[in-house]
């Protein structure tokens, strides 16, 4: 009776796996396109792909992509940031239609896969390039695949699963993790053995190969990892001490190695100036926006303890609410919060340049002294968004970039330009897409789109982004051919990027169309004074690039006269 089956227990083995493993009735063609599965996804194939192999679960994928709706709108892509983009197929680290679709492919394959909602972002979206219930396309080439087992692909530590961990995330370099090890000789002999130890990945522990293995594991993930000399102690060894035994020069090692938890920390600037560590994750995957009102409880200290503000951790302490981007609270605090979910707990520190500067800040419970480096520890209650684009109407869409215009133009007379840019970036998103404008509607967009598109270059040219200043003149000119204020500030860019001859070009241009034009002609004589400097450097350049020739003729001259005496 070993033989006999479940015929009950293999039919449903079989429905649930042709949920997860679509088959073809045949191999597709270039061109043609077929539904995966009963989902809705389907797969036209744009290129073969080598062979017969396809990747599996597990597997690490690496693949060039563009993404776009179904309008063409392009919303990501790898091939525009040169870099593919690697992922492990089968753990939810990509939405569902990427993990069914990507496993259909062979080694170089293009493929063009329209993905519903259902198994793109669902009903939520993701905000603020994808709107709710968006029908996705992606172009995906698969470039390569590799089982990750050998963990530095280089043969010096492999790495086998003894528990499987949860979820899907990784330990980044800037996390602090928890782990349990145990270390052993080739032969068996234990050197060392500890539980509960905490340190940050970047930085390391006992030997490089735990930070190397631990960037690859899950949480609750244990591992048993064969490392070489290269990733262990390498030719010196190691000398006992205290608990830990002497490791010998060359000594390959197996570490036992548990993943118990991590926190983590993200650097919110990029710069090491603002970093939050979480301590509680929140709920789902929505953030504030910018203009989002929110409500948090918060602690605040100083390096040495000193507690500057206390809302909503004590009893009889109100919650405090603020308005994101409205520089209501110090800039570092105002970014982090933006990246925090509902009900996640955060400590955040906050160098001065992002927190109160060089001045002294009297707050509610001290004084924050010049040149404070500030820590909060705060717990986001709740968020009210700001609005999207895509749940507006055409009217509120044109309203809403009128708002952000006078924003931007407050922020710009008050010398705050990359808010007031910001801004006027914001109005522009709003009216960019005007097909279901109405005639009056599109004037007014297309009116607004030329103004903050200006102002906007005027805020580039302040920030010194010349080339950003140049691009935003010339999309207005596009439009408006003989736009002056445009071509003003695209001839100023010009200068500052050395493009004199362009420059010159677009203040005649300016001239021909206003010529009592006071400020074009003021950047008139900039230029020619530009060009008078060039000029003379050019000649300076020649006049001793000549001079060096003139001398390396004479020399040549002289030598054969020399020898012609002595004949």
């Amino acid at each position: 009776m070993e033989d006999d089956f479940d015929f009950s227990a293999a039919g449903a083995m079989n429905d649930e796996m042709m949920d997860e493993t679509p088959s073809y009735d045949a191999p597709l063609k270039v061109g043609e396109e077929k539904e995966i599965g009963n989902q809705g996804l389907k797969k036209k194939l744009l290129k073969e792909g080598e062979g017969w192999d396809t990747p599996d679960n597990g597997d690490e994928v690496e693949v060039h992509y563009t993404g776009t709706l179904l309008d063409g709108t392009q919303f990501d892509s790898s091939r525009d940031r040169g870099t593919p983009f690697k992922f492990t197929l089968g753990q939810g680290q990509v939405i569902k239609g990427w993990d069914q679709g990507i496993k259909t492919m062979k080694k170089g394959e293009n493929a063009l896969f329209t993905i519903p909602a259902e198994l793109a972002y669902g009903e939520s979206g993701s905000p603020p390039t994808i709107p709710p219930n968006a029908t996705l396309q992606f172009d995906v080439q698969l470039l390569s695949w590799l089982s990750v087992k050998d963990i530095c692909k280089d043969g010096g530590i492999f790495k086998k699963i003894l528990n499987k961990g949860e979820k899907w995330e990784n330990p980044k370099d800037l996390d602090e993790v928890l782990v349990n090890y145990e270390v052993r000789l080739e032969d068996g002999t234990l050197v060392a053995k500890s539980d509960g130890v905490e340190f940050t990945v970047q930085d390391g522990h006992f030997c490089p190969a735990l930070s190397k293995a631990v960037k690859t594991m899950k949480k609750g993930e244990k591992v048993l990892l064969m490392v070489k000399p290269q990733y262990g102690f390498g030719e010196k060894g190691k000398q006992a001490l205290g608990n830990e035994g002497a490791i010998p020069a060359n000594a390959t090692l197996q570490i036992t190695l548990e993943l118990v938890s991590w926190k983590t920390v993200s650097d919110v600037t990029k710069d090491r100036k603002v970093m939050k560590k979480i301590l509680k994750e929140g709920e789902g995957y929505e953030r504030p926006n910018e203009g989002a009102v929110v409500q948090v409880k918060l602690i605040g200290k100083l390096q040495d303890g000193t507690l500057f503000i206390n809302r909503g951790y004590d009893d009889g302490t109100e919650l405090f609410d603020f308005k994101t981007d409205e520089e209501q609270v110090i800039d570092g605090l105002d970014r982090a919060v933006m990246t925090m979910k509902k009900g996640e707990v955060a400590i955040l520190t906050i160098a001065p340049e992002y927190a109160f500067g060089s001045t002294e800040s009297k707050q509610e419970l001290a004084v924050v002294p010049p040149n404070s480096t500030v820590i909060y520890e705060i717990e986001l209650n709740s968020f009210i968004k700001e609005k999207e684009s895509w749940d507006m109407n055409t009217q509120e869409k044109i309203e809403a970039a009128g708002k952000k215009k006078e924003e931007g133009n407050s922020l710009f007379k008050a010398g705050k330009y990359l808010k007031a840019s910001k801004r006027y970036e914001k109005a522009v998103k709003y009216i960019e897409y005007d097909t279901s404008f109405d005639d009056e509607e599109k004037k007014q967009a297309k009116a607004l789109k030329v103004s903050c598109n200006l102002n906007n270059a005027a805020c580039k040219l302040k920030l010194k982004e010349y080339k950003q200043a140049e691009k935003l003149c010339t999309k207005v000119l596009e439009s408006d051919s003989g736009n002056v204020k445009a071509l003003y500030r695209r001839a100023q860019a010009y200068i500052h990027l050395a493009d004199l001859d362009l420059a010159e070009l677009d203040i005649k241009k300016a001239l021909e169309i206003d010529p009592d034009n006071r400020d074009v002609k003021l950047e008139y004589k900039v230029l020619k004074e530009k060009m008078k400097e060039y000029n003379k450097k050019d000649a300076k350049f020649y006049g001793n690039m000549f001079a060096k020739l003139g001398v390396l003729d004479s020399k040549k001259t002289a030598a054969p006269m020399a020898i012609d005496s002595k004949a």
